[in-house]
C-alpha cells in the first residue's frame, strides 16, 4: 500500500509539473514565438490569453508588442558647408513581424544595436547633403521680427534678415525616416517616427562660434552706445546753448537797467554840480579824489612831477599873495575867505596824501 501511495503521489506530481510546463499565458503587451529545440514552430502568437504547448520540448520566446524607444548617442558629422556639428537623434519603433524579428535579431539589445548603425548612417548621409541652416530652420518664407530702431541704411544691409532655405529640418527628418524605414523593415521592425533632439556645434569650434556671436552682439551694443552718446551730446549742446542764451539776455537786460540808472544818476549829478562855478570845481575835486582812491592802495608808490595833473591839488597848498585881500575891502574880504577855504582844503588834502607821494 505504501508503495502504491508513493507511486501515485509521484505520478500526480509529474502530472502537475507537465501541466504547468504545457500551460502559459500571453499578456496584452506581448507576443510570442514557440520554439522546439531552438527552432520556431507554428505561427507567432499575437493574441493575449491562456495557451498550451508541448511540455519540456517547446519554449516560449516573448516579444514586446508596445511602441519602443531608440535614443541614439550624440555624434559629430560635417554639413554640406563644412561645419562640424553634434547631432542627437531619437526614434520610435515597433515589432510588426515577430518571426522575422526573432530569426534575425532574437532580442531587443540586438535590435537597438542595428538601429544605431542604420539610423546613424542615414543621418550622416542626410546631414552631409544639406547646409546647417537647412537642418536648423523649419519654416520657409517666414518674415522675421526686426528691430524698429534699425536705420534705413542698416535695413538695406539686411541686418536681422533670415537666410532663405529650400527644405528645412522637417524635410531632412523625412528623408532620414524614409531611407531608414526601408532598411529596418527586413528585420520585422516598423519605424514610426524620428526627430532631431539636439543639434549643436562641435566642441572644437564652439568657442569660436560663441566668440563670433559675442563680437556681433558687442558691435550692436556699441552702435546703440554711440547713438546714445551722440544723443546725449546733442542734448548737452542744446542745454549749453540755451543757458548761454538766457545768460546773454539777462546780461543785456542788466546792462540796459544799469545804463538807464547811470544815465539817471549822471543827470542828477549834473543837475546838482552844474549850479555855479564853485560846484563844478567841487565836482572836479571829488572825482579826482575818487581817482586817487582807485589808483592807490596801501603798498603803492607814485613818483610825480610838480606839473602833473594829479599833483594839481597838492600844489594849491602854497598860497600866493593876492592884492584883493587888502583889509577894509569887501571884495578883498570875500576873496580872502574863499582863498582861505581853498588853502585849508589844500592843506588837508596835502596832509592826507603827503605820505603817499614823493617828488
Amino acid at each position: 500500500m505504501k508503495t502504491l501511495t508513493f507511486i501515485a503521489a509521484g505520478v500526480a506530481v509529474a502530472g502537475l509539473v507537465a501541466a504547468s510546463s504545457a500551460v502559459y499565458t500571453i499578456g496584452e503587451v506581448e507576443q510570442a514565438i514557440i520554439t522546439q529545440f531552438g527552432k520556431p514552430v507554428g505561427a507567432p502568437i499575437t493574441e493575449a490569453g491562456l495557451k498550451l504547448k508541448l511540455p519540456f520540448v517547446q519554449a516560449v520566446n516573448r516579444i514586446d508588442s508596445r511602441v519602443l524607444e531608440w535614443d541614439g548617442s550624440p555624434s559629430d558629422m560635417p554639413t554640406k558647408d563644412k561645419l562640424y556639428i553634434s547631432v542627437d537623434l531619437f526614434a520610435r519603433w515597433t515589432i510588426t513581424d515577430p518571426l522575422q524579428y526573432f530569426l534575425r535579431l532574437r532580442d531587443e539589445r540586438s535590435a537597438q544595436s542595428r538601429l544605431d548603425d542604420i539610423l546613424g548612417s542615414e543621418t550622416r548621409n542626410a546631414v552631409a547633403k544639406h547646409e546647417l541652416i537647412e537642418i536648423v530652420r523649419t519654416t520657409r518664407g517666414r518674415t522675421p521680427l526686426r528691430d524698429t530702431l534699425l536705420t534705413d541704411q542698416e535695413l538695406a544691409q539686411d541686418i536681422g534678415a533670415l537666410v532663405p532655405i529650400t527644405k528645412g529640418r522637417a524635410l531632412v527628418e523625412q528623408q532620414i525616416f524614409e531611407a531608414a524605414a526601408e532598411k529596418v523593415r527586413v528585420f520585422g521592425i516598423e519605424l514610426l517616427d524620428i526627430r532631431f533632439k539636439r543639434i549643436n556645434y562641435n566642441e572644437s569650434v564652439r568657442p569660436k562660434i560663441y566668440d563670433r556671436m559675442i563680437s556681433e552682439r558687442r558691435q550692436i551694443a556699441e552702435r546703440f552706445l554711440s547713438e546714445g552718446n551722440g544723443e546725449a551730446a546733442r542734448i548737452q549742446g542744446n542745454r549749453v546753448r540755451d543757458l548761454n542764451k538766457i545768460q546773454s539776455e539777462a546780461y543785456r537786460a542788466v546792462e540796459e537797467i544799469r545804463g538807464t540808472a547811470d544815465a539817471a544818476a549822471a543827470a542828477i549829478y549834473a543837475g546838482a554840480y552844474n549850479v555855479d562855478a564853485v560846484s563844478v570845481e567841487f565836482y572836479g575835486f571829488t572825482r579826482t579824489m575818487q581817482a586817487y582812491g582807485d589808483m592807490i592802495s596801501d603798498d603803492t608808490t607814485l613818483v610825480l612831477t610838480t606839473d602833473s595833473d594829479l599833483f594839481r591839488f597838492l600844489r594849491g597848498m602854497q598860497r600866493a599873495p593876492d592884492p584883493a585881500r587888502e583889509p577894509g575891502s569887501d571884495a578883498g574880504e570875500a576873496a580872502g575867505v574863499a582863498a582861505t577855504g581853498r588853502a585849508r582844503l589844500a592843506q588837508d588834502v596835502a596832509r592826507f596824501w603827503r605820505p603817499l607821494f614823493r617828488e
